[in-house]
C-alpha cells in the first residue's frame, strides 16, 4: 500500500477476493458460445480469442515467475541481494488483476467500436504502425508520465506501492495502484487504438505487442541479468534500444534516475541515466552461484504439493498447506508439473536464506512420497537423496539430519526399535513399547492408520515424531502438532510456509541442522548417532528460535 493512498487505489473487484474472475465469465460464455453456435458469417473470431490470449498473458507471466526464483535461488547473475519477506509477497499476490482488467476493456472495445469486432489475423502494416507509435509516442509519454509519479504528492499517493519492492521479482511490473493501470493502459492503447480506427488492426499486431509488454516489463524485473554481452558488441545502438534488468533494477535501489519504459534512450537524452548502470551490468554478469553452507533437503508429498513450492504460486507458499477447491479444476496442470518432474529427475535448488554469516538453501528432489505409489519410487528416492548428498558434500556443505527427543510410549515395535536406535544410551528408558491401547499418550510415526486410531480410548494424545501430522480420524482425540520453533528475524528471505507450519516456522530437524552449522560442530548427524539434545536445546535458544507455542488441536 502507498504511504498515503490517493483515490481509486483499489481495485473494483477486491472485495470479491479469488471470486473476481466472475467479472469476465458473461463475457467469455458469451463469446464462446457466439463462434461455436453461431453461423461463420456472424461469429467472431477476434471475440473469441480473447479469453485465450488472456490465458496465454497469465501462462507467461507465471514462466517468468517460476525461472526468476529458480534463478534467484541459484544466487548466479543476481543483481540485488536483499531479503523478500512475507509482505512483499502478500502485496504482490493481486499481479492477475491488471490481465482482468485489460480484458474487460478488450471485451467493451469488441462490442462498442465496430472497427474492433471481427479482426483479421495477419496485417503487415498494422504491425509495423503498432511497434512505430510504440517506440515514439509511447515511451516518450511513458518517461515523462514516470518522472511525474516520483513527484512527492504522485509518489506517497500511489507510486510507493510498487517502490516497496526493492528486491523485485517479474510480478512486481504490475503492481500498481487501480488508478496507475488506468494511466498505463490509456498509453499503452495509443498504438492499438490507432491500428484499429485506421483498419489496419489485426489478431497478430494487438496479441503481439501485449506479449511484447509482459516480455520486457518481466525480463526488466526478474533480478537476475540475463541479457548477454555479445548483443550489444554486435550492435552497439542497442543499449538506447532495449534495457537490461540491471537497468531497472537502479531505478528501484536510486528511485531519481533510469526512468525510462524499455528504450533507455530518453534517459540519455534527458540525463537521467544513472552512473553506475554499466558498472552494475558487468558485475551482474560475473556474479557466481551462491555455494552453501548446510543444504536441506525434501521432497514432493501428494501431487499438488508442487503448488506449495515458491517456485510456483508464491501466495499459497505463503501460507500454510491445505488442499483447494480449485485444485480439482487444474488437474492437467498438476499432472503435467508431475510429468515434468520426472522427467527432469534431478535435484533443484527452490530457496535462498541467510542467517547471520550462514548461507543456506533448500533442494526438492522430484520425486512424490505417496503411498499408492510402488516400491521403486521410494527407493528412487533414496538413490537421488544419496546423489544430492554427494552433490552438497562437493559444494562444502553440511548434510544434516537431528532426532528429537520424547518420553511417550509408541504403538508400533518397529518404530520403537527404529527411535530406541537413535537415542543415546541415557535416554533409552524415556521410551517404552506398549502391546495395548490403554494408554492416552502415543509417540507416533506416518504410518498411522485408521484401525490403530480406533483402538486407543476417548481423549487420547497422539505426537508425531515424524515431519508429518498424523491423519485426523477421530473428533474424540487429540493431534499434536510435529516438533517446530519459531525463527528469529534476522533469518532473511524466509518468504514461503513450511508444509502445514505458520509463517516462519521450521520443523525441529531442519533448525537443529542450522544450530549445528552455526556452533561448528563436528560430528556427524547421519543414521543412527544423535547428539545431546540438553545442548541442541540451549545452542536453539540461544541463537533466536523460539518454542512454537500452539494450541493442542482436538477437533478435526
Amino acid at each position: 500500500m502507498a504511504t498515503k493512498p490517493g483515490i481509486l487505489t483499489d481495485w473494483p473487484w477486491t472485495p470479491l477476493g479469488r471470486f473476481k474472475y466472475v467479472i469476465l465469465a458473461p463475457w467469455a460464455i458469451h463469446s464462446t458460445y457466439s463462434f461455436i453456435v453461431k453461423d461463420k458469417s456472424e461469429s467472431s473470431l477476434s471475440l473469441f480469442l480473447i479469453f485465450p490470449f488472456l490465458l496465454w498473458r497469465m501462462l507467461h507471466n507465471q514462466i517468468w515467475i517460476s525461472l526468476s526464483r529458480y534463478w534467484t535461488a541459484k544466487g548466479k547473475n543476481s543483481i540485488v541481494d536483499k531479503s523478500i519477506e512475507f509482505e512483499q509477497v502478500d502485496r504482490e499476490s493481486s499481479w492477475d488483476d491488471q490481465i482482468l482488467f485489460n480484458g474487460a476493456l478488450f471485451y467493451l472495445a469488441s462490442k462498442t467500436l465496430t472497427q474492433a469486432e471481427n479482426l483479421p489475423l495477419w496485417r503487415t502494416d498494422g504491425v509495423i504502425m503498432t511497434f512505430l507509435l510504440h517506440s515514439g509516442p509511447v515511451e516518450f509519454l511513458y518517461y515523462w508520465l514516470h518522472r511525474a509519479l516520483h513527484h512527492h504528492y504522485l509518489y506517497s499517493r500511489y507510486h510507493s506501492h510498487h517502490h516497496s519492492s526493492i528486491a523485485t521479482e517479474p510480478i512486481t511490473s504490475v503492481i500498481h495502484p487501480f488508478a496507475e493501470h488506468i494511466a498505463y493502459f490509456a498509453l499503452f492503447s495509443i498504438p492499438m487504438l490507432t491500428a484499429i480506427l485506421t483498419n489496419t488492426a489485426s489478431i497478430a499486431s494487438i496479441a503481439s505487442y501485449l506479449t511484447y509488454i509482459d516480455f520486457m516489463n518481466n525480463m526488466g524485473h526478474c533480478n537476475h541479468e540475463l541479457i548477454p554481452k555479445w548483443l550489444f558488441s554486435i550492435f552497439p545502438p542497442l543499449k538506447y534500444l532495449m534495457y537490461t534488468p540491471s537497468f531497472h533494477s537502479l531505478h528501484h535501489t536510486q528511485f531519481r534516475t533510469n526512468y525510462s519504459l524499455f528504450m533507455p534512450l530518453y534517459d540519455y537524452i534527458y540525463s537521467t541515466v544513472d552512473k553506475c548502470t554499466d558498472e552494475l551490468y558487468e558485475i551482474s554478469l560475473r556474479r557466481e552461484a551462491e555455494l552453501p553452507d548446510v543444504v536441506h533437503l525434501t521432497h514432493l508429498t501428494t501431487p499438488e504439493s508442487i503448488y506449495h513450492l515458491r517456485l510456483g504460486f508464491a501466495s499459497l507458499a505463503s501460507k500454510p498447506y491445505t488442499s483447494k477447491w480449485y485444485f480439482s479444476l487444474i488437474w492437467p496442470v498438476t499432472l503435467w508439473s508431475m510429468m515434468l518432474n520426472w522427467l527432469y529427475g534431478r535435484t533443484f535448488i527452490v530457496e535462498r536464506y541467510r542467517f547471520n554469516k550462514l548461507r543456506l538453501q533448500s533442494w526438492v528432489i522430484p520425486k512424490y512420497r505417496i503411498q499408492y505409489f510402488l516400491q521403486w519410487q521410494n527407493e528412487t528416492i533414496n538413490n537421488l537423496i544419496e546423489e544430492a548428498i554427494l552433490e552438497a558434500e562437493e559444494r562444502g556443505a553440511k548434510v544434516l539430519s537431528l532426532g528429537l527427543l520424547n518420553q511417550v510410549l509408541t504403538i508400533r515395535e518397529d518404530e520403537f526399535l527404529k527411535l530406541n536406535k537413535s537415542f543415546n544410551t541415557n535416554s533409552e528408558s524415556n521410551l517404552i513399547f506398549s502391546g495395548s491401547y490403554s494408554q492416552k499418550i502415543w509417540l507416533v510415526g506416518d504410518g498411522l492408520d485408521e484401525e490403530e486410531q480406533l483402538k486407543t480410548p476417548k481423549g487420547t494424545l497422539f505426537i508425531p515424531f515424524s515431519q508429518f501430522p498424523p491423519k485426523k480420524l477421530r473428533k474424540d482425540c487429540y493431534y499434536h502438532s510435529p516438533p517446530a520453533m519459531v525463527t528469529p528475524r534476522s533469518l532473511e528471505n524466509m518468504h514461503s510456509c513450511e508444509n502445514w507450519f505458520p509463517r516462519r516456522v521450521m520443523n525441529a530437524w531442519r533448525i537443529a541442522g542450522i544450530v549445528h552449522a552455526l556452533e561448528g560442530w563436528n560430528e556427524h548427524e547421519c543414521g543412527n548417532t544423535m547428539s545431546n539434545i540438553e545442548k541442541v536445546w540451549q545452542a536453539s535458544l540461544q541463537h533466536g528460535f523460539q518454542p512454537l507455542l500452539l494450541p493442542t488441536e482436538s477437533k478435526c
